[in-house]
């Protein structure tokens, strides 16, 4: 429990502390986001504010878990190595996104395609290898079944469960990276997730098999407390960015935020077994992704109306005349009850045993 406080503590210092020597340093050498003309008038005032943040919370994550680590003489488990591979990985794939964005003054940074390689290997890779590093009992970092809460009976084959992964991280990093459209929204949400996702793998540790022997206890799942470490620096590292990207933002975390963050999130599903759940905890950026999907397909089913006035969805309330402040606010409102949601029906399904 230690290693939570540490982490967390860490996480939150860093980033605090932290943005605020970033933000200096990319005013000064001209690192600003561009933003795109046909988007809603009120942002032209954000063009030129400093971007990449995200690669701030990434520093602050991995620094925080590592010190409790050592400040504990504790050793790295193997899921969370894997956790923040992906988590670092992904982060990687959008600083390069961010990086051709300011230095071309663009608002699109790569082409699509090459975005989705980069997204596309990452989760290969971590898919991969969570399948194998069996410990003394033979289990290894993720499974090959499905799970809600859970893992169900049946089993993939190794290549549709690889398929699988980088589904859930490309779904979960997209989500997030189409949410980061106002101040605080994405980041703000995220920490309310990884909070939840920390008392996750307290829970689960606590009804861990090996600890708490019974009927209803964890037993498929690996490394449940040393997971709760890592969701608690990203829980305290996004706190403390909060601070900083809150409107008016003096930062924006850019695609090496958001991407990473999401595959953060999709990674803690695939690890505590709970990959379906992820549906309910994130449903504020699964709502959103839907308004984008539902926007293209009518312009093209209508050929050339639209469902939204502008997608995703928080840019439909910014024309419809809403304060950013009062969206964000309101879809930080729907983004905790999501979560508390999510908490009732895993907590639910251990107390009921259905």
């Amino acid at each position: 429990m230690r290693a939570l406080l540490l982490a967390g503590g860490f996480g939150l210092i860093g980033t605090l502390l932290g943005t605020r020597w970033a933000i200096s340093i990319l005013v000064r050498k001209g690192y600003g986001q561009p933003i795109r003309d046909d988007g809603p008038t009120t942002h032209h005032t954000k063009r030129g504010t400093p971007t990449m943040g995200g690669l701030v919370v990434i520093i602050a994550v991995l620094f925080a878990y590592l010190a409790a680590k050592l400040l504990l003489r504790d050793a790295p488990s193997v899921s969370a190595l894997l956790l923040l591979f992906l988590f670092a990985g992904l982060g990687a794939v959008g600083f390069l996104d961010d990086y051709i964005k300011i230095s071309k003054q663009r608002s699109l940074g790569l082409r699509t395609k090459a975005k989705f390689a980069g997204q596309t290997s990452v989760a290969a890779v971590f898919g991969w290898a969570t399948l194998h590093f069996p410990d003394e009992r033979g289990i290894t970092p993720a499974s090959s079944a499905i799970s809600f809460v859970r893992e169900v009976d049946w089993k993939l084959p190794t290549l549709l469960v690889i398929l699988w992964v980088i589904i859930m991280v490309a779904g979960a990093s997209n989500s997030v990276n189409l949410t980061d459209g106002l101040d605080g929204l994405a980041v703000g949400s995220s920490m309310m997730i990884f909070g939840a996702y920390t008392l996750v793998g307290i829970w689960q540790n606590n009804q861990y098999c090996v600890n708490t022997p019974g009927p209803r206890c964890y037993n498929e799942i690996r490394d449940p407390l040393d997971l709760a470490v890592v969701t608690a620096a990203l829980t305290g590292a996004c706190f403390g960015f909060l601070w900083w990207n809150a409107s008016p933002a003096r930062i924006i975390m850019g695609d090496t935020g958001s991407l990473s963050l999401g595959g953060a999130m999709a990674g803690l599903a695939i690890l505590t077994r709970t990959e379906l759940l992820l549906v309910i905890f994130g449903g504020l950026f699964a709502v959103i992704t839907m308004s984008v999907i539902l926007q293209v397909g009518y312009f093209k089913l209508t050929k050339g109306k639209r469902l939204f006035r502008m997608a995703p969805l928080q840019h439909h309330f910014e024309l419809l005349g809403w304060a950013e402040v009062t969206i964000v606010i309101r879809f930080w409102i729907i983004c905790g009850i999501c979560v508390a949601t999510g908490l009732g029906l895993f907590y639910a399904e251990w107390v009921l045993g259905v």
